[in-house]
């Protein structure tokens, strides 16, 4: 059994470290199995060795949060548990510091900063630093679509590209698009809405509208893309398992000079009509291992949205290995 003693320095700090109620001391028993008590700017943990030293380096990765200026939410308990955990296996992965302190890989915009709350995430934050092409790959929830935007919002506020691009098939409006009403941007809205979600959470509402307005933010259907060679941009393809094989290849091969581009995805929620072959599971293959694009796939440990959206996916996933194993089709 260890004994760990924390003090923190400043009070407010530590009264918003320890949630209403001491709620994120709380989860954090839960999460490690171990026994937090505070007591005015100190914090007494005891428990496992193990669970004890995560819940330290738990505890002063959110203390260094709210000493930022950010807020610590129950997400972000979540999250630093993740980390804290994951450092254990530090010797392996260079992602994290290795001084007792979990270094979580962040993006941080004007309006608010965003940390890596798993072991994924942070490898995904990395890669998005480091390569022109960038593949995020895995279930709903994981912050593939958030993350990515927020990158591009912040390479956008750095002036280290012109313009944010933003493409996700409308598959459920097929070959009809051209005749729904409005103009282009009304068109094809409702398809896009978790990218402009998240773009109002990186940027003030008035900026975001007058970007759109002057075309530093692009509205760009996939199928209007072809010929098109996209300089100085950072471009995100969300929905990505719904492209046809031409499709990808097509919008792949847009890159142009001092761009990123970024293809996020789910192969497991394909929407195409059942005889046509995924353009995101095809590019998987052909592309893994090639210079310059990394492909970052996520788990169901990853999800980040909600509790029960974990057990939702896992519950999911059973059932459909169930039914390969029975030799049932879907309907």
């Amino acid at each position: 059994m260890a004994h760990i003693v924390l003090t923190f320095d400043n009070n407010k700090y530590a009264s918003a470290l320890y949630g209403q109620f001491d709620e994120n001391l709380a989860r954090l028993e839960q999460k490690l199995g171990v026994d937090i008590r505070s007591r005015g700017n100190q914090v007494t943990i005891r428990g496992d060795a193990a669970a004890a030293e995560q819940a330290r380096r738990a505890l002063d990765h959110l203390y260094g949060i709210l000493q930022k200026g950010a807020h610590v939410a129950q997400s972000d308990v979540d999250g630093a548990v993740r980390m804290a955990i994951a450092a254990d296996d530090q010797l392996t992965l260079p992602t994290l510091e290795r001084k007792g302190k979990v270094a979580a890989a962040q993006i941080a915009t004007r309006k608010k900063t965003i940390y890596a709350r798993s072991l994924n995430q942070d490898a995904y934050m990395r890669a998005l630093e480091r390569a022109e092409l960038v593949f995020g790959i895995g279930p709903a929830g994981t912050g593939k679509t958030y993350l990515a935007v927020a990158y591009a919002a912040m390479l956008l506020e750095r002036g280290q590209v012109e313009r944010i691009i933003l493409s996700r098939p409308a598959v459920e409006a097929g070959e009809r698009l051209g005749f729904l009403p409005g103009d282009m941007k009304e068109k094809v809205d409702p398809y896009l809405r978790p990218l402009y979600d998240a773009l109002y959470d990186m940027m003030p509402g008035d900026k975001v509208e007058r970007a759109i307005t002057a075309g530093v933010i692009e509205i760009a259907p996939l199928a209007f893309m072809r010929g098109r060679t996209l300089a100085n941009a950072a471009v995100i393809l969300d929905e990505a398992q719904n492209t046809t094989s031409m499709q990808m290849k097509m919008f792949l091969t847009r890159l142009g000079e001092n761009s990123r581009m970024i293809v996020t995805g789910d192969p497991s929620q394909i929407d195409l009509p059942p005889q046509a072959k995924s353009g995101l599971v095809e590019a998987l293959r052909i592309l893994d291992g090639i210079p310059g694009a990394v492909i970052v796939r996520f788990g169901d440990g990853d999800i980040v949205r909600h509790p029960l959206v974990a057990e939702i996916v896992r519950a999911y996933d059973r059932d459909a290995k169930l039914a390969r194993g029975m030799g049932v089709g879907e309907n």
